[in-house]
């Protein structure tokens, strides 16, 4: 509404500019009536320049051949060349300007005037407008680059948060579902021998007391993860496969393990996979198949690692049933993916489960 108004205003001051120019110049009665329509036109010029300077071009054509065209004339039409060009682009700018230009060459033809004033002031103030409407192009793409590219942040910020939530909770599963599924199994043979067997039971509370401490440890390790990626100690490495493996002997899991090929000189990011493989491994089989014997190997080739967990038919019933999220394996796959790795779990004949990772010893670089 505003502009509209100045618009408004804008196209009384110019008639109003016309019809005195005419006057100083004491021009026929035709120059009056070109200088208030023309200077009118302007207030209509800024949002329907098309049809602004084709009227335009339409009586100046008309008032040059009843009469001389006044200065004033001259500059009103150099005014609806600038919205022309502004307003206009591609083959209907170009033709504005050649209207416009026209019109005034033909006064110049017929009154045998100087052409260069009627080709020089359309034409500049012509260019003068298409330079601003280019800007407002430009401005206005810009705006939407940088829409785009804000909306492209505060996507790629919600993702970052999704991508650390998942990555949160796959640690916490790590750290608290071995040690959680320890003490379950051992506090249910706890509770069967606490009657007739007290060193079986505290031996039993020892378990217990171990997976708890194991789970402090490494929940104080994900607290500096999350602090302080520097705070971090040293990744789990393949000899902290051995430890995890008499853990889980000490809390009567049926478990062997045996280690083959090279182990050493492995990436930290792969040996630490592989830990979480074993972990992952033992803990299912505590939570589904606890009493049933449980085979690991750690293979070490040349160019790959590779970690089989497999047990055997649980052998009496579940002691942990339905305790587990289904988001161990999810989490696993992920975790060995980002080594360039595959993991393969499944049943086996016979009855049983086989957990199966691959591990390449060329960790792939992790993309921008």
């Amino acid at each position: 509404m505003v502009a509209r108004r100045t618009d408004l205003l804008v196209g009384l001051g110019c008639a109003a500019f016309g019809l005195g120019s005419a006057a100083l110049e004491q021009a026929p009665p035709a120059d009056y009536l070109a200088g208030a329509v023309i200077g009118a036109l302007v207030a209509a010029a800024p949002r329907h320049p098309r049809a602004a300077w084709a009227t335009v071009a339409a009586v100046v054509a008309v008032t040059a051949v009843a009469a001389p065209l006044s200065l004033g004339v001259l500059l009103l039409v150099t005014v609806h060349a600038f919205y022309a060009g502004r307003g206009e682009g591609g083959l209907w700018g170009i033709a504005a300007l050649a209207a416009l230009v026209g019109v005034l060459e033909l006064d110049v033809i017929l009154e045998h005037d100087a052409w260069v004033p009627s080709v020089l002031l359309p034409g500049a103030a012509w260019g003068a407008g298409r330079a601003l409407r280019e800007r407002e192009l430009v401005a206005v793409q810009l705006a939407e680059r940088a829409r785009e590219l804000e909306e492209e942040r505060e996507a790629h910020a919600a993702l970052s948060v999704r991508y650390e939530r998942a990555r949160i909770a796959a640690e916490l599963h790590d750290i608290v579902a071995h040690a959680i599924s320890v003490m379950v199994v051992q506090a249910s043979a706890g509770q069967r021998l606490a009657a007739h067997d007290p060193e079986a039971t505290a031996e039993t509370f020892d378990a217990i007391a171990g997976a708890a401490r194991q789970a402090e440890q490494d929940m104080g390790r994900l607290v500096s993860l999350l602090g302080d990626e520097r705070a971090i100690g040293p990744a789990p490495d393949l000899a902290l496969v051995e430890e995890l493996v008499a853990r889980a002997a000490g809390s009567g899991l049926d478990v062997s393990l045996r280690l083959e090929g090279d182990r050493e000189g492995w990436p930290a990011q792969l040996t630490e996979a592989a830990y979480r493989v074993v972990q992952e491994g033992l803990t299912n089989a505590l939570r589904y198949a606890a009493g049933a014997s449980v085979s690991v190997v750690v293979r070490g080739g040349l160019e790959t690692l590779t970690v089989e967990v497999a047990n055997a038919a649980a052998a009496h019933e579940i002691a942990v049933a339905g305790f587990g999220t289904g988001t161990g394996l999810q989490g696993l796959r992920e975790r060995v993916g980002a080594c360039g790795g595959i993991v393969d779990a499944g049943p086996v004949p016979g009855g049983g489960w086989l957990l199966c990772a691959q591990l390449p010893r060329r960790v792939p670089a992790p993309s921008a």
